[in-house]
């Protein structure tokens, strides 16, 4: 978004990454099998109780009782989110988690808006009618997910009083109308009437590259009104039209927490300042309109809008390296998180930071640092 997908700070929305012996962007991110359930959009049907013996045997004979499914009920437990709308701020491109986010939610069900970076619009809607996408779009069962409406979006700008003139006049702009948060809300109400699930997908720090103490107070500014007060403005503004029992989630990355020399530009405090928001957004949100906030904490992945970092293949090989999970981290895996987390199975979840990131976050030295490499 603008700039909230212009530079790279949002190492978040990603393609997969590989093991640290293979390519780093060589993969692709894919949802991975979501079965629906049969039934509405709810929890499984509770398991009648079968007995092995008569309840009113003898108290010295062991009796064994087993849970087991009901006649015609599905397998496992599922994520139906199947009549459920969900609005995805921030999908430019077919590789990020917003991308994965998206086909995790169509796959259990749901139906996809998404806002679109301005002067990303033409190239992603272009892309999406050529079937460049159609590789990526694939579902578990072999359909292709369907973006029902792709809308402008700048979640810079709360309304249009706040657009500068520069902005108005720019030909990146031209031809798009009504893409501030305010506007862009307003649409959606007019054409669907309402949501169910909100989705944060989005930041920017124009000086990512600069450490804290080179940072101008502008830059810090910016990442801060791109990274989080936007997540505060989308909630706002989307809140009135969300359905009972919705769900908002956004994306966040441990800097928020912990030192990343080089992830600078002041996005670490804006990350920090998106989980705190997320806390109390939780409660005002929850109080006014019964709608749960949450974040997730993902690994470093290789998006090409992580690239302006300029280390970011480093960053993803000491995630494989040091996590307690040696393994590849995909972008489904954060996509397969957030439909769990707007679903009901986690409707007693909200306020809370989740880590998907194979456990990097617990980790409090590095395990291939010559120091202890020994001792292991």
């Amino acid at each position: 978004m603008a700039p909230c997908a212009t530079a790279g700070a949002q190492m978040l929305a990603a393609r997969p990454c590989v093991s640290a012996s293979q390519s780093m962007l060589a993969s692709r991110a894919a949802v991975s099998r979501i079965d629906l359930a049969l039934g509405a959009s709810s929890f499984a049907s509770c398991p009648r109780i079968s007995c092995s013996r008569s309840l009113g045997s003898s108290r010295s004979s062991p009796v064994a009782v087993r849970a087991v499914s009901g006649e015609g009920s599905s397998s496992g437990l599922p994520i139906d989110l199947r009549g459920k709308r969900a609005f995805i701020a921030g999908v430019a491109d077919d590789n990020g988690y917003g991308w994965a986010i998206a086909k995790a939610l169509a796959a259990a069900g749901a139906e996809i808006l998404v806002g679109t970076w301005v002067p990303a619009l033409n190239i992603f809607e272009t892309s999406l009618r050529r079937g460049k996408f159609d590789e990526s779009r694939k579902l578990p069962d072999g359909s292709l997910m369907e973006i029902v409406k792709v809308y402008p979006l700048d979640a810079v700008y709360d309304s249009p009083e706040d657009v500068p003139e520069d902005v108005k006049t720019n030909k990146r702009y031209a031809g798009s109308s009504n893409w501030t948060v305010k506007e862009a809300a307003e649409l959606v109400k007019k054409e669907y009437g309402s949501i169910d699930i909100l989705v944060h997908s989005l930041a920017n720090g124009p000086e990512v590259t600069k450490p804290l103490l080179e940072t101008s107070r502008s830059g810090y500014l910016a990442a801060i009104s791109a990274s989080s007060y936007s997540f505060v403005s989308l909630l706002k503004h989307f809140l009135p039209i969300m359905n009972p029992g919705g769900a908002s989630i956004s994306l966040t990355y441990i800097a928020s927490e912990r030192t990343i020399p080089g992830y600078g530009g002041g996005m670490s405090s804006a990350k920090a300042a998106l989980e705190s928001d997320t806390k109390v957004l939780a409660f005002e949100a929850g109080r006014k309109g019964k709608i749960r906030v949450n974040t997730i904490s993902a690994g470093p992945l290789g998006s090409r809008a992580a690239k302006a970092i300029g280390f970011i293949e480093k960053m993803i090989e000491y995630s494989y390296v040091n996590a307690p999970l040696q393994k590849e981290l995909l972008a489904d895996e954060v996509g397969n998180t957030a439909a769990f987390l707007v679903s009901p199975l986690a409707s007693a979840i909200t306020g809370s930071t989740v880590y998907v990131d194979n456990g990097l976050n617990t980790m409090g030295l590095a395990v291939d640092s010559p120091t202890v490499s020994s001792l292991l």
